[in-house]
């Protein structure tokens, strides 16, 4: 069931998106090489109780920590460890969310670690950029496949593919609610976009084949044949005049 959110729910809600949009800046500028994913988990905690929030996904179908951190051909989903160390030349998906009184927000962005190569760069631009494009397509009277399509048709002329396996979605009350966001679709078909929908938008584009597995962990995917991947995503509501991205940085 899909449930359509007030002015007032969607306010809430914002507040909830502020602190994630600070948090991940937080830990962008804690970005550099010889920093560890476990460096930047420990301060998304620390940051979350002065806040006064709490972590979305930390023991969420039992993850064990409070930021989703991927590196360079790991898609979505990695575990933090003292053991990954960030190297010159990575990328890094950092993946986020909180619940503030009772409402969620998420977001996600990929964050160069030094200086990266063209290709990385490249891939990343475009990976945001195609998030923006779908966020543009998130008004009432379109179609929940006016996304996918707008993202998908922007990646794949640069010779980029779109991942499957994982899609966007609503949220709310709840981390995941319905419907879900492909990343891909025909355009003008799916489900009609209503006023008072908030919905997750996570592009996750590979630089090479779609196709992802998951590894022994349970939990990080990576792409099959190893080529990079860049994640980006806001929380963005329905509002009659257009959409309202929620985890903006103010």
């Amino acid at each position: 069931m899909i449930t359509l959110k007030s002015l007032h729910e969607i306010d809430q809600m914002r507040r909830a998106g502020a602190v994630v949009a600070r948090i991940l800046q937080d830990m962008a500028e804690l970005v550099a090489p010889g920093i560890t994913t476990w460096d930047l988990d420990r301060l998304a905690e620390s940051r979350i109780k002065e806040l006064g929030a709490k972590p979305a996904f930390k023991g969420y179908h039992g993850f064990p920590a409070c930021v989703c951190i991927s590196v360079n051909e790991e898609v979505v989903h990695g575990i933090p460890s003292k053991k990954k160390v960030l190297q010159e030349g990575d990328i890094v998906g950092v993946d986020f969310g909180v619940t503030l009184d009772g409402w969620f927000g998420d977001s996600a962005r990929t964050i160069p670690v030094g200086k990266v190569a063209p290709e990385a760069s490249k891939l990343m631009e475009v990976t945001q950029k195609s998030l923006e494009l779908g966020i543009a397509q998130t008004r009432e009277g379109n179609r929940i496949f006016d996304i996918g399509h707008a993202i998908q048709n922007y990646v794949e002329g640069f010779g980029y593919s779109v991942v499957r396996e994982f899609v966007g979605h609503g949220i709310g009350r709840a981390l995941h609610e319905e419907p879900q966001v492909p990343n891909y679709g025909p355009r003008g078909k799916g489900l009609a976009l209503k006023a008072g929908m908030v919905l997750a938008i996570e592009p996750m584009i590979n630089a090479g084949s779609p196709e992802v597995k998951v590894l022994a962990d349970g939990w990080t995917a990576v792409t099959k044949d190893r080529s990079l991947s860049a994640h980006f995503e806001h929380t963005v509501a329905i509002l009659p005049e257009g959409p309202s991205v929620l985890t903006a940085l103010v």
